[in-house]
């Protein structure tokens, strides 16, 4: 016992390696997309590089969590590990774009096993008074890998290669690899169980098309094309035998005993809702800064950066009062204060200052910071060990579902606003004339607002026309963000119905008994 407890220290900063690692990994790949499409080509396929990392990862997340109930969660985490470098080391090795893709598949296998499966080793290691304080460090990782993603990716990018974005977790890896797979010992005795086949593959093959299908229509090929039809009807009819497999299955991928619990039901609820929002505040309040204010800022990370801050504070205040305080008398406060912000968004206008935006970044990062940790916790209150792994990894697949849902969702209605009032805003139905027009960048994208961020890109637009265009971002991304305030206030509600449960010993030891 006295080993154990020596060795654990060892083992959470393992784990939080792991983490940083597989939520650092889309933020970091991101900046380098330019020099990677511009040596490698492929520029109409490099959406598949992202779209191949989250399909494997969020297919992932819930079969790796059920399995590390059945067989163990130290094997399935040395796993996730060892694919997430092996994809991490092709990567690096790709000729091609397609290549690169495929790679990145395979790193995404590695990712869905990773980030689930340390927040069940946390809650399985740690004793209850001290996982508090253990959910906030775990729950800051994710607001600094937003952060320092972006900015590691720019600096190896710019001062190394491209290839090293990906080799840089090749010796992060071996250090999780070997403070995990040395030091933690697993306490549970595991028997084997029938692997739920039929619900693994039509879980996996649903979420394929509907990631595919949020990913490339619009951009592959429209919305109202034979493809989108094909892979949201694929989803449809996948889901459905899906659920009905989890019925009759022994051992389910998803229980349906989990959302017997109205704890567990509002909390992936809630995660699921202010995941969604919050990833709209994510991406446009950059481009909003960048965009609209002409902020010098290129990098998403600087932008961004009072935001999650602000949410790692909060991360951390709120496991702090995990012990003290129900988990709903945390989130209540804190969901409505994201409320607040996200609400305030919408009165932002092109004459706004950048000082007030900042202030309103800093709001929208108090609100989201807890959900980070006290969600985590909430989860798996009075769970079992044999429904930790499952609980935990539903719950990340879920949120992970909702961010990229609303992305999607949010970046049709911006676009939508913004592309279908721009003929209104230039000369002519867009004819600028021979004077204006010798001033534009050939070939320039008018509906595409990133194409508004760089400096360099706004000193070639004649001054009438990017004020009129910085107008029409400004009221396309705040209306945005009014339809943002849809899944806050069910983030809200969600959390007021979570009931009066905290986070005690008892709560573990009547779990744990039931489940044995």
């Amino acid at each position: 016992m006295n080993s154990r407890k020596q060795s654990l220290p060892i083992v959470v900063a393992g784990l939080l390696l792991g983490i940083l690692m597989a939520s650092m990994d889309n933020t970091i790949v991101a900046t380098a997309m330019g020099n990677i499409v511009g040596e490698l080509g492929g520029m109409d396929k490099f959406v598949w590089v992202t779209s191949a990392y989250m399909v494997a990862e969020m297919a992932g997340m819930p079969i790796f969590g059920k399995l590390s109930d059945m067989y163990g969660r130290k094997r399935f985490f040395v796993f996730g590990i060892i694919v997430f470098m092996a994809g991490s080391a092709l990567c690096g090795t790709a000729h091609t774009i397609t290549e690169l893709a495929l790679y990145r598949a395979v790193q995404g296998i590695g990712g869905g096993a990773l980030v689930p499966i340390a927040f069940a080793i946390m809650f399985d290691a740690i004793p209850v008074e001290q996982r508090g304080k253990m959910g906030g460090l775990f729950g800051a990782v994710f607001g600094l890998s937003s952060i320092f993603g972006p900015l590691l990716g720019a600096y190896i990018t710019d001062h190394i290669a491209w290839q090293w974005v990906f080799y840089i977790n090749l010796p992060l890896g071996v250090i999780a690899f070997v403070m995990v797979a040395f030091f933690y010992r697993e306490s549970h005795e595991h028997s084997k169980q029938p692997i739920d086949w039929l619900g693994a593959f039509t879980l996996l093959g649903a979420v394929v098309c509907l990631m595919f299908a949020l990913e490339l229509g619009g951009k592959e090929w429209a919305w109202n094309s034979a493809p989108s039809f094909g892979l949201f009807a694929g989803f449809a009819v996948l889901l459905a035998a899906f659920l009905v497999t989890e019925t009759k299955a022994k051992e389910p991928i998803i229980s349906y005993a989990l959302f017997k619990s109205r704890l567990y039901t509002t909390s992936v609820l809630c995660a699921l809702f202010s995941g969604a929002a919050f990833i709209a505040a994510s991406v446009y309040i950059p481009i909003f800064i960048q965009g609209v204010l002409g902020g010098s800022a290129t990098n998403s990370g600087l932008v961004l950066l009072p935001m999650m801050v602000a949410s790692v504070i909060t991360a951390s205040v709120g496991s702090a009062f995990l012990n003290k305080i129900p988990y709903r008398n945390i989130m209540v406060p804190t969901m409505a204060l994201f409320a607040v912000g996200t609400a305030l968004v919408t009165t932002l206008t092109a004459d706004s200052s950048r000082l007030i935006v900042t202030f309103y970044m800093v709001l929208i990062g108090l609100g989201i910071g807890a959900s980070f940790s006290v969600l985590s916790s909430a989860a798996i209150h009075g769970l079992s060990y044999r429904q930790r792994g499952s609980a935990s990894a539903t719950m990340n697949f879920l949120r992970s579902l909702g961010m990229t849902i609303g992305i999607t969702t949010f970046g049709i209605l911006q676009s939508d606003r913004f592309s279908g009032r721009l003929a209104g805003v230039l000369p002519a139905g867009g004819d600028t004339g021979a004077a204006d027009a010798a001033k534009l960048p050939a070939g320039l994208d008018l509906s595409d607002p990133h194409a508004l961020l760089s400096p360099a890109t706004r000193a070639l637009f004649p001054p009438d026309i990017l004020a009129s265009i910085s107008k029409l971002l400004s009221s396309s991304i705040v209306y945005t963000f009014a339809w943002a305030l849809v899944p806050v206030v069910l983030a809200l509600l969600a959390s007021i119905f979570m009931g009066s449960q905290k986070l005690d010993a008892s709560a573990e030891s009547g779990g744990a008994s039931a489940g044995h």
